[in-house]
């Protein structure tokens, strides 16, 4: 018997009735800390006509989902879904609950960990299982979840623990996990949540839904060409964007070039940025701060193009190049198409 709570559990983030992926990777993540824990893996599947979702999040991991399929819940609503999803946490008890860093996972995220008087970490990179001393109680806690996050602009990586409330949560940046591989003859248990919705929840009326379209997808992108501050302003992001193109393949960028208005931050690679894992990963101009190369590192293959011999981006490079941008990159484009023809 444990006299700790031992399950974590994911909120499982449905939009157009598909699950979110941020929600996918999360689980696979839990099935680490939940062995870890020697407990099981749970999700809180919240919405409308959503119980064929179930048989996904079990082939994902889920030993155990948590069901909440209401008409009243067919599109997200901050209040209901805040009161059904505490309601259910109550119920279930687990050590941990994890949501996607996504808009809809920031905006209710901090909502339950209120209503249930918990601590939140917000934005974390990473998450462990390991001891703590509350040196102020004098007390040991074996296994606490480690919530890892970029502080202070992201110039420190800070390690948040909450010994005293439960269940301790947190919401992890997208990415950042790594998806593992479905099985899809796992099975698990259902438990429906039965619990009558007050109608004083239901106060706001969706009355037009519209979505902007997404101008840059890194996650999904095999190819990036990234520029950093030594690309040297806007202009020469228009060099960064032919390789690309060439390459057929995204823009990225570091910190430093969006902190300097070079291009938006839709574009930005790293621990503040997004963490990508393309086939290959040109860096132009980049010097490899300690940010930037955990959002990056895991590429299959990585380019390094600067002039600086010590710059650390050569430190994770597979392929380095000392030399100028402005003549290093035109070069490969002219390569490249000469080999294409």
């Amino acid at each position: 018997m444990h006299d700790e709570p031992t399950d974590v559990c994911v909120f499982a983030e449905v939009h157009d009735g598909k699950l979110a992926e941020a929600s996918l990777e999360l689980l696979h993540k839990a099935r680490d800390l939940a062995c870890e824990l020697e407990g099981a893996v749970g999700a809180f599947l919240l919405g409308s006509d959503v119980r064929p979702l179930t048989e996904q999040l079990f082939a994902h991991g889920c030993d155990r989902v948590y069901l909440a399929d209401d008409g009243a819940l067919s599109h997200y609503s901050t209040l209901p879904y805040a009161e059904v999803l505490s309601s259910m946490i109550r119920q279930a008890g687990p050590a941990v609950v994890l949501f996607g860093a996504t808009t809809l996972g920031r905006d209710l995220a901090p909502r339950v960990a209120s209503k249930l008087q918990v601590g939140l970490t917000a934005d974390c990179t990473d998450l462990q299982i390991g001891p703590h001393t509350d040196i102020i109680k004098g007390k040991e806690y074996p296994r606490l979840l480690y919530q890892i996050r970029p502080a202070f602009g992201g110039n420190i990586i800070a390690t948040i623990v909450n010994p005293r409330t439960r269940p301790q949560m947190a919401t992890v940046r997208e990415g950042v996990m790594k998806m593992g591989t479905p099985e899809p003859d796992r099975g698990g248990e259902l438990v429906e949540f039965n619990g009558a919705l007050d109608d004083s929840l239901l106060c706001v009326e969706l009355l037009e839904e519209q979505r902007a379209p997404r101008s840059v997808n890194l996650k999904k992108a095999k190819v990036i060409v990234a520029g950093g501050a030594g690309v040297g302003g806007r202009e020469g992001f228009e060099l960064i964007r032919k390789l690309a193109e060439t390459l057929g393949g995204q823009v990225g960028a570091s910190r430093a070039a969006v902190d300097a208005g070079y291009i938006a931050k839709a574009h930005q690679v790293g621990q503040t940025g997004t963490t990508v894992r393309p086939k290959l990963y040109i860096a132009c101009g980049i010097s490899g701060a300690v940010q930037h190369r955990a959002g990056m590192q895991e590429a299959s293959k990585i380019v390094a193009i600067n002039t600086d011999p010590e710059a650390p981006i050569f430190q994770v490079a597979h392929y380095g190049i000392v030399g100028d941008l402005n003549e290093v990159v035109p070069a490969l484009i002219d390569i490249y198409k000469e080999h294409a023809k």
